[in-house]
C-alpha cells in the first residue's frame, strides 16, 4: 500500500488544523484524506491503559529516549506501518459493544502520538464522535505545544507522565529537559481536563524522596490531577534493547522493593492525591 505519513511539525510550534477548530469538524478537516500515520501495533487492553477495557492504538516515534522505555522499538516512525486512520477506526468498531459493556473507551498512546498531531487528534476525534467511545491521551507532554486546544477537546482523559521533578534527573532519564511537560500539565489544569499522573519509581534514578515529594506537590497544585499511578521500574523491554543493539544502562538496577513503592505511594497521598 503506497501512502504519505502525516506531515511531521517541529518540536515547539502547535499544531494548527485550520477548521477543525470547530469542534464538530474532524481533526484532520484541513488536511488531505485519507489520514495516514505512522503505527506501531494496536491492541485490547486493561489496566494500565485507561479505566476499563480499552482499544489502545500505539503511534510509532518518540523524541525521548527513556532509560527504561519498554518499547524502544517505537522510537523511529520510519519503523511503524504506515496505516490510514479509516482502518483503526474501522478495526476498534469490530469491538465497541465490549468496550462500552467493560466500562472503557479507546487509548491513543505510543511511542508518543503527538508526534503525529494531526494523526492522533484524527483518531481521537473519531473514537469520541462516530464511536461513542472515552478517549484517553497517553503522553510524556513534552510535545504539548503540538496539540491544539480543538485536540483536547476530544480527550476525556490524560495519562501524564511525569518522570522526575528534579530537571537534571529528567534530563537524565529521557534525554530531554523538563520544562515542556511542565508548561503541558499547566495548560491541561487551565483547560480542565482530567489527568491520572504516571510516575516510575527507579531506585538508585528517580527514588529520592525530595524528587517524589516534588512530583507530588506539583501534581497536588494542578487540582485536575485525579489518580496517580506509581509504578515499580521492571526489566522487561531488556530483551527488546538488545535485539536492536542498544545498551541497556539499567540492567543492574533492581525493582523497588513493596515498601518502598509504599512509601512512595504514601508521599502523595500527604498531598491529598489518590495514589495507587
Amino acid at each position: 500500500m503506497a501512502v504519505l505519513l502525516s506531515p511531521e511539525i517541529p518540536v515547539g510550534r502547535p499544531a494548527r488544523f485550520g477548521c477543525d477548530e470547530d469542534a464538530s469538524t474532524p481533526a484532520g478537516a484541513a488536511t488531505r484524506r485519507p489520514i495516514v500515520g505512522s503505527v506501531h501495533s494496536w491492541d485490547l487492553s486493561t489496566g494500565v491503559d485507561g479505566p476499563g477495557t480499552r482499544f489502545v492504538t500505539f503511534l510509532s516515534g518518540c523524541p525521548l529516549t527513556c532509560l527504561y522505555c519498554h518499547n524502544p522499538d517505537t522510537w523511529r516512525m520510519r519503523d511503524g506501518k504506515r496505516v490510514g486512520a479509516d482502518e483503526v477506526v474501522a478495526e476498534a468498531a469490530k469491538y465497541t459493544t465490549f468496550i462500552r459493556a467493560a466500562g472503557g473507551g479507546a487509548t491513543v498512546s505510543g511511542g508518543e502520538p503527538l508526534l503525529q498531531p494531526v494523526f492522533a487528534g484524527e483518531l481521537l476525534h473519531r473514537y469520541k464522535h462516530e464511536l461513542g467511545l472515552h478517549t484517553a491521551l497517553d503522553t510524556s507532554g513534552f510535545l504539548g505545544a503540538r496539540a491544539t486546544d480543538a485536540l483536547l477537546r476530544d480527550v476525556d482523559l490524560v495519562l501524564l507522565d511525569i518522570k522526575s521533578w528534579d530537571p537534571a534527573t529528567y534530563q537524565r532519564v529521557t534525554g530531554s529537559p523538563l520544562r515542556p511537560t511542565l508548561d503541558f500539565a499547566h495548560r491541561l489544569a487551565d483547560l480542565g481536563k482530567d489527568v491520572h499522573l504516571r510516575f516510575v519509581l527507579v531506585p538508585g534514578l528517580t527514588d529520592d524522596p525530595a524528587n517524589i515529594d516534588g512530583v507530588a506537590a506539583f501534581a497536588a497544585s494542578l487540582g485536575n490531577v485525579s489518580r496517580v499511578d506509581v509504578l515499580p521500574f521492571h526489566k522487561l523491554g531488556e530483551a527488546k534493547w538488545r535485539a536492536l543493539g542498544r545498551d541497556f544502562t539499567l540492567h543492574a538496577t533492581p525493582s523497588p522493593t513493596g515498601a518502598a513503592l509504599a512509601d512512595a505511594r504514601a508521599v502523595f497521598a500527604s498531598h491529598g492525591l489518590n495514589a495507587v
